[in-house]
């Protein structure tokens, strides 16, 4: 057999890449995957106690997790008691049990929370007062908590004898994309993150992803390859772009990085860590994917690196684009790899044994020869287990989705038992809509992570699919030869929608389909019927999606079309759904998850918008019994948005039909009530701190140590949820608006004279007779998008106005 495989070695057309070390681990592979009796769980069992071995000891647990207790219930701090106990007492798994405290409860504790690590108590925390005290829990930008519901110390309802034992029917809850910190934390300080833990842990996650700081530390592994901080300003992106120049889509844009930023990131990355692990979490850390300065094929001019091709800069600028990659068949690359692991565990400690990398992320290999794949997966694990010999590499399944022409069966396989069995865990990464597992017979065998995708770009959209996430893990989990090992949330951005991340973090303890029947008693603290009525609606519509397209929102309002309409769109190419959200190493070419045929820009819509606007008027019928909770304001402020933003695409396309006809009066008429529509929009989204773009400003320039700084953040902001990447006078990015935000100020600073614009240039073409100038737009656009990307103007950060008046008012005036 071996002497076998060494000879169709030797004859294999790509041997020349391959080292003498791969060949020993390609063959090693081999046997560890010949048929075997084990289970999945019996795979990752080592890892498991591994990591569980790893863990603070029962008093640092419980105490962390009373602290989180106390941040969020701070007057029920002596109400609850907390306990660490084995997975013996769970069955061998993760669990937290309910009893009622078995003691003197006088102004004592009247309810025993029993977890395997902190995570499973603060979990069973959110259980309690969730379905025994009907409270709710969501991020501070959705309408924060509702915990009025929660009956005083005392008198805090008792569970039935035996209490309730809730087991983990998979052992991870996994968090985070790696887009995320872009999208949503990029400006947080310590105050933030410490939310966001506390969150996690009552929803149960206990596998987050962990990237930030990650800069400092190439920083110092760099060093040690002569590669100096000049060097790094021209590889680094700037703080809002921080992830593609990681994943290697791009570079310099938006930088270069302070040492003020370096220094904060790391140490911010260190209090996160810390507090992760308290918690008994596990965190995910990055690893090397083979992205490397251009400095370093100077210094080693034999090294095996090459230049990629464009990620979407509009002309190719190498000022920006076309990144070097380091062949994972180069000795250099197990090298920098090993380095970069153990450059961590120096700086951070033995906290994880998991690290991310995604190489081959719409960055096919140069060759479908499944040996020289076999190669490549080899060495990439071998970087990774040269620094920390028990490391088990996480990978974002992606590519089997977004390349499929490349990724056939024998090419996946190649890729996934290129290392040991347990040593690679997939991230199913959409399979809230498109799931691998079930086309690829559960990844062929490695263990892998049902996860939800649900939001691009962090755009504002009331969009889900519950029905798909109540029963999607379930058929995955119970299906025949099952590989699953986890469920998992891998959304770009976050503080969106928050019904679907509710349910899908409880997942992680459901052994079968869940109905959302108590969440409007829950989000609100009382039962009204027309909001009952109203979610019905809303259920059966908005959140639950079966088109199978992913939904990132272009809406026109946000998403103007870039268009002379006097031709038909179809017969140009569409970037309306551009995907480039995962890319490491892109080539020229550009996902687009549906192709546009007709002669009109369409946006997605998925449901009746007669039964959601029924579902508004319900909603507002509800105003005088909640007009005090800020989850309703919340809600009704999204909803009412919602409603007029797809009004609002027909309004524009009625615009379109009456320049087509050469109808001035009629184009004037519908394009000044889309201009309208953006104003008043505004106006609604002013009145729900949630919704400011003045936040998200004033949260970057917080971060700087000085007003260049300051200058460089607030460009990075303002740029990144606009133009997002480069342009020339006239084209614009080909990323325009793809993290587009329905924020107070954006819409009337940015979309308004935007729109205003465009629809003046296309009147004065019909009332002089001739073709609409869109050229000449794009430049006047386009000056004027360059100047606000660096403007310095400040937007309100405090809600004005009466949200209910005003959406009451808005309805008659549109919908009525």
């Amino acid at each position: 057999m071996a002497v076998a495989i060494i000879r169709i070695l030797n004859n294999s057309p790509t041997m020349n890449f391959i080292s003498g070390d791969v060949l020993i681990i390609i063959f090693i592979l081999f046997i560890t995957r010949l048929p075997q009796s084990f289970s999945t769980t019996e795979a990752i069992q080592p890892s498991l106690t591994r990591l569980d071995s790893k863990r603070l000891s029962p008093s640092v647990q419980e105490s962390a997790a009373k602290a989180v207790l106390g941040r969020l219930l701070p007057t029920h701090l002596l109400s609850f008691h907390f306990k660490i106990v084995s997975k013996d007492v769970c069955g061998g798994q993760g669990c937290f049990l309910i009893e009622n405290y078995d003691g003197p409860t006088e102004n004592g504790p009247e309810i025993l929370i029993k977890g395997t690590t902190a995570v499973e108590i603060a979990s069973g925390l959110h259980w309690y007062i969730k379905y025994f005290c009907g409270a709710h829990v969501s991020w501070d930008k959705t309408g924060g908590v509702q915990l009025a519901s929660v009956p005083k110390p005392g008198s805090l309802p008792l569970v039935k004898d035996g209490g309730v034992l809730i087991q983990r029917p998979v052992p991870w809850n996994y968090y985070q994309n790696v887009v995320t910190s872009s999208y949503s934390y990029v400006w947080w300080d310590w105050e933030r993150w410490e939310k966001e833990i506390d969150w996690m842990a009552l929803q149960g996650i206990n596998l987050p992803l962990a990237f930030s700081g990650q800069e400092a530390i190439w920083q110092k592994v760099f060093m040690g390859f002569n590669i100096s901080m000049e060097d790094l300003n021209d590889f680094f992106g700037g703080p809002a772009f921080l992830a593609w120049a990681r994943m290697g889509n791009l570079h310099t844009w938006g930088g270069p990085l302070s040492k003020n930023w370096l220094k904060q990131q790391l140490v911010l990355q260190k209090k996160i860590l810390s507090r992760m692990v308290e918690l008994g979490m596990t965190p995910v850390l990055p690893s090397f994917s083979g992205n490397v300065p251009a400095a370093l094929k100077t210094i080693f001019p034999t090294a095996n690196i090459t230049r990629l091709g464009d990620w979407n800069t509009v002309d190719g600028d190498p000022h920006w684009c076309c990144t070097y990659l380091l062949n994972p068949s180069d000795p250099l690359f197990v090298e920098i790899g090993e380095a970069f692991i153990k450059m961590q565990i120096k700086e951070y400690g033995d906290v994880t044994d998991i690290y991310n990398c995604d190489t081959f992320n719409e960055n096919s290999p140069p060759t479908n020869d499944t040996i020289y794949i076999s190669s490549l997966g080899a060495a990439v694990y071998k970087a990774m287990s040269n620094g920390d010999k028990d490391a088990v590499w996480l990978m974002q399944g992606w590519l089997f989705y977004s390349d499929s022409t490349f990724w056939k069966p024998p090419q996946m396989k190649a890729l996934l038992h290129s290392v040991p069995v347990g040593k690679m865990i997939v991230l199913d990464l959409f399979a809230d809509v498109k799931p691998i597992w079930a086309t690829s017979s559960q990844f062929y065998g490695t263990p892998y992570v049902w996860c939800l995708l649900h939001n691009f770009g962090g755009n504002i959209e009331m969009y889900g699919t519950l029905d798909a996430i109540s029963s999607g893990p379930v058929d995955a989990r119970i299906s025949k030869n099952s590989t699953m090992v986890g469920v998992g949330m891998c959304m770009e951005g976050i503080e969106q929608n928050p019904v679907v991340y509710e349910l899908m973090s409880e997942m992680a303890f459901r052994k079968e389909k869940v109905q959302v029947l108590t969440y409007t008693h829950r989000r609100y603290g009382k039962s009204v019927q027309q909001i009952k009525e109203a979610w019905a609606i809303l259920y059966h519509t908005v959140y639950n999606c079966t088109d199978g397209i992913a939904d990132h929102n272009i809406d026109f309002i946000v998403k103007f079309p870039d268009w002379d309409p006097s031709i038909n769109f179809g017969s140009r190419p569409s970037k309306l759904n551009s995907m480039h959200t995962f890319r490491l190493r892109t080539r020229s070419r550009r996902f687009s998850f549906q192709e546009r045929s007709s002669d009109l820009p369409q946006a997605h819509l998925w449901y009746s918008t007669h039964e959601v606007v029924s579902a508004l008027k319900l909603f507002l019928a509800a105003g005088n019994d909640l007009a005090g909770s800020l989850t309703y304001r919340y809600d009704l402020v999204d909803l009412t948005r919602q409603v007029l933003s797809k009004l609002a695409n027909q309004v524009y396309l009625d615009a379109i039909n009456a320049f087509r006809r050469k109808d001035v009066k009629a184009l004037n008429i519908h394009s000044q009530k889309f201009i309208q529509l953006i104003k008043d929009i505004d106006v609604l989204l002013a009145s729900d701190d949630n919704f400011l773009l003045g936040t998200w400003l004033e949260s970057a320039k917080l971060l700087a140590e000085n007003p260049s700084e300051m200058r460089q953040y607030e460009w990075n902001a303002r740029t990144q949820v606009t133009m997002w990447f480069d342009t020339t006078p006239t084209n614009q990015s080909k990323l325009h608006d793809y993290a587009n935000k329905f924020w107070s100020g954006l819409l009337e600073g940015y979309y308004l004279p935007r729109a205003s614009s465009y629809f003046s240039y296309l009147s004065k073409s019909l009332e002089k007779n001739e073709s609409f100038k869109l050229v000449e737009w794009r430049k006047q656009w386009i000056s004027f998008s360059n100047k606000w990307q660096a403007g310095l103007e400040l937007y309100p950060v405090k809600a004005q106005g009466n949200f209910l008046t005003i959406a009451k008012a808005l309805f008659d005036k549109y919908l009525s």
